[in-house]
Order: structure tokens, then sequence, then C-alpha cells
């Protein structure tokens, strides 16, 4: 495990060719996923993790300036889609990271085959 996943407590469950990321709101963590998960662990490639400053994630690692704005999670998105090497997924996000996944999409849209936003707030 890369210090990237160690730090975002990335987890990656279930069987299939196709990749589907799950990325929570604010103020949750990677666990409101628990009842959406068995559904999808069957037939899909399941990513998980924990935004920065979310759940149990490791405080040392988090970076005042980096993470002021949104673009520091846009970039630990992508990051960490390229450490695990996802060539494509379908990306579900919850709240801000609707946002997160839509901006990361703009300058990397050939990882992202489709987009879920559920509850997105706004820019």
């Amino acid at each position: 495990m890369g210090i990237l996943e160690e730090a975002h407590n990335v987890r990656v469950v279930g069987n299939g060719e196709k990749v589907v990321v799950l990325a929570h709101g604010f103020g949750t963590d990677q666990s409101v996923w628990k009842h959406l998960l068995p559904h999808l662990i069957e037939g899909y490639r399941v990513v998980l993790f924990d935004n920065m400053g979310a759940g149990p994630t490791n405080p040392d690692y988090f970076d005042f300036e980096r993470y002021s704005t949104i673009e520091g999670y846009v970039l630990d998105l992508l990051a960490i889609m390229e450490e695990l090497r996802i060539k494509s997924c379908v990306f579900v996000g919850h709240s801000v990271s609707s946002m997160i996944g839509a901006i990361a999409s703009i300058s990397r849209p050939d990882l992202f085959e489709k987009i879920v936003m559920l509850g997105a707030s706004p820019r």
C-alpha cells in the first residue's frame, strides 16, 4: 500500500471488470456507503476512500494550504486513481465530492465513463 492509499484509507473490494469509485460527502466518511456496497461488490471493483480530514484519516497528512480549496481534493482523487491504475470508472460523488469528481473530469475526462451526483453542492 502506498502512502497516498494509507493517508486516505483506500479500500478496493469486489470483483468485476468495471470500476466504481464511491466518494463521500462533507461531514461523513466512506462508511456512508455501507448499505450500498453489498449491492455493488458482486459485479464491480469498488474503490472507497476518505477525503483528507474526514473519518480516521491521519492528521499528519493534512496540509492547510492544499485543502483550503477544492482543488487539493481533486488532486487527491486523481492521484488515488493513478496509483490504483484506474483507466476508467463510474464515479459516484455525494455532496462536495460530486463537485470534486466533476472538476477532476475536466482535466482527465478519459478516467470518467459516467458521473453520478447525489445531492451535489454548488461550487
